[in-house]
């Protein structure tokens, strides 16, 4: 029979009571002072009292108290002393964050201070600190003795874990959770390799805590061989700054990164401050800062801020690899009737094909729309206003024009569903535009035009179910759609890259904004299939082509909306039950070859995979590509077994027959280090950019995995 006994930490137990009766009593004085102070509550098979008036508990003994709990094979409490005397073995577990093993042990009934013999420290299943002897003192701090540490699976046979920290003296503080280590050495198969005098790190329970981050060795062609060594700084509960160094034979960069969270928003800013061998006696550096914050009213304020000080220097320092940079402030507020969004935009070109005070780089946007459901019309309202502004800093005639644009629109919408199951789609609108166009003579100055629009869409849904139990789809489309536009004497300035897929085959204008509508009356007729199968497995294609009265000459050669009747649009998508997945579209035309095609595909299972992308587009000057586009992207990861993982990414251009990137990555990892090695080579080249070659090298000591929280490194002794 398990006996309970509660020592109060408060007062003294009366012991005088006969031994069969020390449950119940004492068990009933804890409750009454529960509230003044929380007891150590004692569970154990045998419980018995001496001559000396001692408390003896015996096989399987546990004690609590608050959040510890003490597991030892036979206790002994002292009444006058107030002491608990431990025979092992004993651990200590407290909260979960901590774990405290030692062969025997004196501790106060509090289980907050005393003295551990063979004690042994786990945090969170992960660094282990074993010593001769540990020190308990205000319940708060303990003292270690000859100690070592590592969070390697330590053998009994007598073989050095990998990595160990030797040290003289260690003690824990476990309100602060920080270790400060006092002459202590790493230890690499128990070969010195390091010697600190003193040492802080945090414990394996603290998330965030001042101190190194872990350090990476980086060479490049460029750069050479130097090594970054990240250094983080707790300000608070909300912000942290982290400053990473990074020196080599070529370069001298301060990289940085700040972030802070409020109560309705965060912000992080990060970049770098360099001075290298690339270009000589120049600040170099980039910039990027984004946030976003909950205003009043459902008001939504973002921005997305990012600047460099020379097109390289992100390909040089192994950075996003942009082309352009893209910075924007925007205000938003999106309710279920309602959205509304304004931004300002500044762009930065990268590109050697592009004149910097030729692009429109300052950009306003603004964009409103509300929607209403009135009961004697029926169906939808949809009111809109679009105003969009963008400017060159050029002021020469046609290279540097700058145009302003406000959009008024109005459009009703309404489905109707007859018993046959044909489905019928009204739209019905008009939109206003006008326009003030500056520096392009061969433009007048404001045109104002109108565009009212109508269209009817018939669909008819059929589904049919097979034996095996999956389920096909499908949908015949037809559209009769007109539209009228006053004036189309304005300049294609925003709609000059024009793309003809499943998103807009049922638009009434398929060019992407509002300076360029369609004009005239057009047919569209498609047909959407889909199968769903029981397993799992799945697939869906998309077959559609739009006639018009009257060509349309602002549409691309690759856009396939030329002529009175586009390209044959084809898209599908497959997806099976052992992890494959298929994605392709592509424009067919009048002598069965496609003009523009891409696929995607990927497959994922046990944790290896690979994903790949293909795109194939003709040669369209109104896009700037002026040559043949043919380009693959793969990207792969393999994990050997446990303990080695290999990726790869690989991209080449078909058109030029010559690779654009190739790079390989391995990773080892055991319960206690990670080990990563990649190379990467680019072999793109601009008048700014060199072709390069990278390497990166980086150690991390790690901790051991949780039970059940995905796979384990632990390693046999053998």
């Amino acid at each position: 029979m398990r006996h309970i006994v509660a020592l109060l930490l408060t007062s003294a137990i009366a012991l005088s009571v006969p031994a069969g009766l020390v449950a119940q009593t004492t068990t009933l004085q804890a409750q009454g002072s529960q509230e003044q102070q929380e007891p150590a509550l004692l569970v154990a098979d045998k419980v018995f009292i001496t001559s000396d008036r001692d408390l003896v508990a015996e096989g399987n003994v546990e004690a609590f108290q608050g959040d510890i709990k003490l597991s030892a094979r036979r206790v002994v409490y002292n009444r006058e002393t107030g002491e608990l005397t431990l025979e092992g073995p004993i651990r200590i577990d407290q909260g979960g964050r901590s774990t405290v093993l030692a062969d025997s042990a004196q501790l106060d009934s509090g289980i907050q201070n005393g003295l551990l013999i063979g004690a042994r420290m786990v945090f969170d299943q992960q660094v282990q600190i074993a010593s001769v002897q540990a020190k308990r003192a205000s319940g708060r701090y303990t003292q270690f003795s000859k100690v070592s540490a590592t969070s390697c699976h330590v053998c009994d046979n007598g073989k050095p874990p990998l990595w160990q920290i030797r040290a003289r003296k260690v003690t824990h503080d476990q309100l602060e959770r920080q270790l400060y280590f006092e002459g202590a050495q790493l230890r690499v198969l128990d070969y010195p390799v390091f010697y600190f005098p003193y040492l802080r790190l945090p414990d394996p329970t603290l998330d965030r805590a001042t101190g190194f981050l872990v350090p990476s060795i980086r060479t490049t062609s460029q750069l050479g061989t130097g090594v970054q060594v990240p250094y983080f700084f707790k300000l608070g509960d909300h912000k942290d700054l982290t400053l990473t160094p990074y020196l080599s034979s070529k370069t001298t960069t301060l990289g940085y990164r700040y972030r802070q969270a409020f109560v309705n928003g965060r912000i992080q800013i990060e970049g770098a401050y360099t001075r290298d061998d690339v270009q000589q006696d120049q600040d170099r550096g980039y910039l990027f800062a984004n946030g976003w914050f909950t205003l009043k009213n459902d008001y939504r304020f973002t921005f997305n801020l990012q600047t460099a000080s020379d097109d390289a220097y992100l390909a040089d320092y192994g950075l996003p690899d942009l082309d352009r940079l893209r910075s924007e402030i925007a205000l938003e507020r999106i309710k279920r009737d309602t959205a509304f969004r304004t931004s300002l935009i500044h762009y930065k070109t990268l590109r050697d094909s592009e004149n910097q005070d030729e692009i429109p780089s300052r950009v306003f946007d603004l964009n409103y729309q509300k929607r209403f459901f009135p009961s004697t019309l029926g169906g939808e309202v949809r009111l809109s206003f679009i105003g969009h502004a963008h400017e060159r800093t050029s002021d020469e005639d046609v290279v540097g024009r700058d145009i302003a644009r406000a959009t008024f629109d109005a459009e009703w919408l309404r489905s109707w569903t007859f018993a046959s199951g044909l489905r019928a789609d009204a739209q019905l609108g008009a939109s206003i535009d006008t326009f003030d166009i500056r520096h392009d003579s061969n433009f007048p100055t404001e045109v104002t035009r109108s565009t009212p629009r109508a269209a009817l869409t018939l669909r008819y849904p059929m589904t049919r179910r097979e034996k095996s139990g999956a389920t096909q789809f499908l949908e015949p489309i037809a559209q009769f759609g007109w539209t009228d536009v006053s004036d189309t004497d304005v300049p294609n300035d925003e709609s000059t890259f024009q793309d003809f897929d499943q998103g807009n085959l049922l638009s009434l204008s398929r060019f992407p904004a509002e300076d360029q509508r369609e004009d005239g009356a057009t047919a569209v007729v498609g047909l959407n299939w889909a199968r769903y199968a029981a397993n799992g497995w799945q697939a869906l294609a998309t077959v559609g082509q739009v006639f018009r009265a009257d060509a349309d000459p602002n549409f691309n050669l690759t856009s396939g909306l030329q002529g009175t009747s586009s390209d044959l649009l084809l898209a599908g998508q497959i997806r099976t039950a052992n992890g494959w997945s298929l994605a392709g579209r592509g424009l067919l035309d009048s002598d069965l070859s496609f003009v523009k095609a891409e696929v995607r595909g990927a497959w994922e299972k046990d944790g290896a995979g690979v994903s790949g992308s293909y795109i194939w587009q003709e040669t369209d000057p109104a896009e700037n590509a002026t040559d043949e586009i043919s380009e693959i992207w793969l990207l792969g990861r393999y994990p050997i077994d446990q303990n080695w993982l290999t990726e790869a990414e690989a991209r080449y251009d078909f058109a030029e027959s010559e690779p654009i990137r190739l790079g390989l990555g391995v990773t080892y990892q055991n319960e206690c280090v990670q080990v990563n090695m990649s190379v990467t080579r680019r072999f793109t080249s601009t008048s700014t950019i060199e072709p390069s070659t990278e390497f990166g090298f980086t150690l991390s000591l790690t901790g051991y995995a949780l039970e059940g929280g995905g796979k384990t490194y632990k390693r046999k002794c053998s």
